[in-house]
């Protein structure tokens, strides 16, 4: 039944304006995501960044204290950044490098294919908090590794497993692997076979048609996955507070901030999280920038 009358005419002629400008009913799904991000992600940003300009000392006061390292117990901050900036990157290099050939080898018939991933998959389901505290028990100088390697002889005194940098990347590794593994799957499951195929054909021996054919098709979903990878393990906390030492080597940004929230020296503690994400916005353009020098084609090999 169509609308009559001068109500049903102008609704009418508003509808097909807004058809005309693009605003279809389509379009009235995103507003509900556009409000959810606007008030949880949009204004907490920008008050946050507001607020790291009010410091007592004047509008940049908090950044001058953060790099003159005048925060908490007089904790190095400047040095925070090179400490989790040299964790974050060994750990998505580490969790890149391992997946891919994982991810490469499951896009074929593997035995057990599915118990296999399931295995690889537990880890994302226990937590942080969980794997550090079992990391500390199980690598700890009186832990199950240690307290076996001096029953056999193999050492003289426990490994320095924990308490260091060490311990904390191993914990990133152990969580972020099963990530990184489950994105380049997704990768690896598009690239067509047949590519490699016509590669052997022409006579390209099997370095050849991984480097000449499968990498260029991979290096868009490799780059994606240590982003993400890096973006995870930038903003650690549990593991550098339970496996590390917070108090020296491994005293992330991310333990600067929350060390300052919890005496209310707010502004300074803005002031770090301000950091932490324009070196996470440096650190993910510079990449970008480079995986565009180096590719500029499909992302995938068009399989199906």
């Amino acid at each position: 039944m169509s609308a009559s009358g001068p109500t049903g005419d102008h609704l009418l002629r508003w509808r097909d304006r807004a058809r005309r400008r693009g605003v279809t009913p389509t379009v009235w799904l995103v507003v509900p995501g556009a409000l959810f991000m606007v008030v949880f992600f949009v204004y907490p940003v920008c008050y946050g960044v507001g607020l790291s300009f009010q410091g007592t000392q004047g509008w940049s006061s908090a950044y001058r204290d953060f790099f003159a390292d005048r925060l908490v117990n007089n904790h190095g901050s400047r040095r925070s950044i090179l400490i989790t900036l040299e964790l974050a990157l060994a750990a998505s290099v580490v969790n890149v490098v391992l997946a891919v050939p994982i991810a490469y080898r499951m896009r074929g018939r593997v035995r057990a294919k599915r118990a296999l991933i399931a295995v690889v998959l537990v880890p994302m389901t226990l937590g942080t908090v969980f794997v550090a505290s079992a990391m500390k028990e199980f690598l700890g100088p009186s832990g199950w590794l240690n307290r076996a390697l001096l029953g056999i002889g193999a050492i003289d005194q426990p490994l320095p497993l924990v308490g260091n940098v060490t311990g904390v990347l191993l914990s990133l590794v152990f969580t972020g692997l099963p990530f990184a593994f489950l994105l380049m799957v997704g990768y690896t499951s598009g690239i067509d076979p047949g590519l490699e195929k016509a590669a052997a054909v022409c006579g390209a021996r099997p370095a050849q048609r991984f480097w000449l054919v499968t990498f260029p098709l991979l290096l868009p979903g490799m780059t994606i996955t240590f982003c993400l990878s890096f973006v995870l393990a930038f903003g650690v906390f549990p593991s550098a507070t339970l496996v590390g030492n917070d108090a020296g080597p491994t005293r992330v940004l991310s333990k600067v901030a929350y060390t300052e929230y919890s005496y209310g020296h707010y502004p300074t503690a803005s002031a770090a999280a301000v950091v932490m994400a324009v070196v996470q916005l440096a650190v993910l353009g510079l990449v970008l920038w480079a995986r565009g020098l180096l590719h500029r084609g499909p992302t995938t090999g068009g399989k199906g």
